[in-house]
């Protein structure tokens, strides 16, 4: 369990962390740990998004588009 820690570990960890933050800070606390996970998480998902995604072949590795094979008419 986590490198250790034992019950009683993790009881005087949430005993300190009681005293540093008071128990009305910590429903806030959780909150904000919370919404971050879950922005941390969909930008993961949004990374993966992107690699996920087939690239043009048209493109060139610096992004700009390759000359067409067609060539241009001339008057």
């Amino acid at each position: 369990m986590l490198g250790g820690l034992t019950g009683w570990h993790l009881l005087i960890i949430l005993a300190v962390i009681l005293l540093l933050f008071g128990a009305p800070k910590l429903p806030g606390l959780a909150k904000s740990i919370g919404q971050s996970m879950r922005i941390f998480k969909g930008e993961v998902n949004a990374m993966k998004k992107d690699d996920e995604k087939p690239e043009d072949p048209t493109l060139k590795a610096d992004g700009v588009s390759a000359p067409s094979s067609e060539s241009p008419t001339k008057p």
